[in-house]
């Protein structure tokens, strides 16, 4: 099971740092973030790999957002910086794959809002 939380109301240029926390090990698991915003497609944010040396980001947030891992806290986490309104959605984690296909993976969480005002 993965548990997203972090989510919240902030200003455009505002920061936040999502966790998902899993109920199980995750140190044999790649991860990854996704997105969906009302009335759009899901879409793909980053993943990272077994050990957290090997990342890769949509084009959209690259530079902005940081994804990291802590296996020893069995947390996945998604540093997100200068946020701007296009990046409000719902953020959620999943485990299984470093695809930017949903469907690849075979665990997800239920997701956590970011609202992002101009």
């Amino acid at each position: 099971q993965l548990v997203e939380s972090g989510g919240g109301l902030v200003q455009a240029g505002d920061s936040l740092r999502l966790s998902c926390a899993a109920s199980g090990r995750i140190s044999s698991y790649l991860m990854g973030w996704f997105r969906q915003a009302p009335g759009k497609e899901r879409e793909f944010v980053a993943a990272i790999n077994w050990n957290g040396d090997g990342t890769t980001y949509a084009d959209s947030v690259k530079g902005r957002f940081t994804i990291s891992r802590d296996n020893a806290k069995n947390t996945l986490y998604l540093q997100m910086n200068s946020l701007k309104p296009a990046d409000t959605a719902v953020y959620i984690c999943a485990a299984g794959s470093m695809s930017s296909r949903y469907t690849a993976y075979n665990s997800r969480g239920q997701g956590t809002q970011v609202t992002v005002s101009s």
